[in-house]
């Protein structure tokens, strides 16, 4: 007999996230794509929003109520702010809430006020949601409902420094993320610089040393480390449609060696289906990882200044968003980690 599927919601289904999921969820073999949930096209279907969905997917957006009611795993593509409620709901009627968005990332709700403007209107749900990067928290996923969906900046920065905080050979202090994001992590609602005349041909900083997603990345590299972590974090924008390329820095304690280095990202990751440690002398490129829920990375040490130098890239719209979002439900329904994100990076 064959086994019920799980039926899954998304809300904010025609955000660049929320497009990601339905094209993952729709050929997931454990999934039933049930409900889509938006605002901005509500009654329309995603193949009238993108093209590429036409006859693939026929559901019509409807209200956050109705995608909650017909779902037994609700995923929320929202800007911050957007889903304490719908988790509220979605926890009272005993259903599985992945929120894609900021709302449940930071375990202080102090730092959330304080970097997003919002308030942390349900301290409960807060304390019982789960940062969701599986590599280093997959077990208190399992015994979750609420997941937080890491941030993509921190997914790239954290899956590369945190094998090195851990095994401790590298120094705490002066650590510096320098980061350059695709366009679509800004969202799919344009604005003045990612406007095709401003981005392309085009490479800048931005929100240097005030990037939201700074308190994120510290708290997850302080969780590493064991003591508190601050860090330099530079974030730009690279005029390409996806990919994170994070370029870390970290001081190495006397003595450590390369071959030390990589035996201990060896260790750490030589069960993990989506990390890749590149060989010696490969270089970390967007390109190997676009369409793809993989996250390569590759190290290097410069021993005449005692310095680590770490590369990590993923394509910031799949492990960094939606890919990883549907590897915490996974998780959560205790389905094989890798179902339905056996994606093949695209060759060119």
């Amino acid at each position: 007999m064959m086994k019920k599927k799980i039926s899954a919601g998304i809300l904010g289904a025609t955000g660049y996230a929320g497009a990601e999921l339905v094209r993952i969820l729709l050929r997931h073999p454990a999934v039933e794509l049930a409900a889509l949930g938006s605002v901005s096209f509500a009654g329309q279907t995603m193949g009238e929003v993108y093209p590429g969905f036409r006859g693939l997917c026929p559901i019509v957006c409807e209200d956050a109520g109705g995608v909650i009611a017909k779902s037994e795993v609700v995923f929320a593509a929202l800007p911050h702010g957007l889903s304490q409620e719908s988790a509220a709901l979605c926890v009272e009627q005993g259903k599985k809430f992945i929120d894609i968005g900021a709302d449940f990332r930071l375990e202080d709700p102090a730092e959330y006020e304080r970097w997003y403007g919002c308030e942390a209107r349900y301290p409960a749900l807060h304390e019982r949601a789960v940062y969701g990067l599986p590599e280093l928290f997959r077990q208190q996923i399992a015994k979750t409902d609420i997941v937080g969906n890491p941030g993509c900046y921190p997914t790239s920065i954290a899956l590369g420094l945190a094998p090195a905080l851990m095994s401790g050979l590298v120094e705490t202090a002066g650590i510096i993320c320098d980061s350059k994001s695709g366009v679509s992590g800004a969202g799919r609602k344009p604005s003045q610089n990612t406007h095709f005349p401003d981005c392309n041909e085009n490479f800048a900083a931005y929100k240097v040393a005030a990037h939201r997603h700074t308190p994120e990345i510290e708290q997850t590299l302080s969780g590493a480390a064991g003591s508190p972590v601050r860090i330099t974090f530079v974030p730009h924008l690279m005029p390409v449609n996806r990919g994170i390329l994070s370029t870390i820095y970290a001081r190495l304690r006397p003595g450590v060696t390369q071959e030390q280095l990589r035996g201990v990202y060896a260790a750490q990751y030589q069960n993990e289906r989506f990390i890749r440690l590149l060989p010696p002398g490969s270089e970390a490129a967007v390109r190997a990882v676009a369409g793809s829920n993989y996250c390569d990375i590759q190290l290097y040490t410069d021993q005449r200044t005692g310095t680590l130098i770490i590369t990590s890239v993923i394509d910031n719209m799949i492990k960094g968003a939606a890919g990883q979002a549907v590897q915490n439900m996974n998780i959560l329904f205790g389905l094989e980690e890798s179902a339905g994100l056996d994606m093949i990076p695209m060759p060119f």
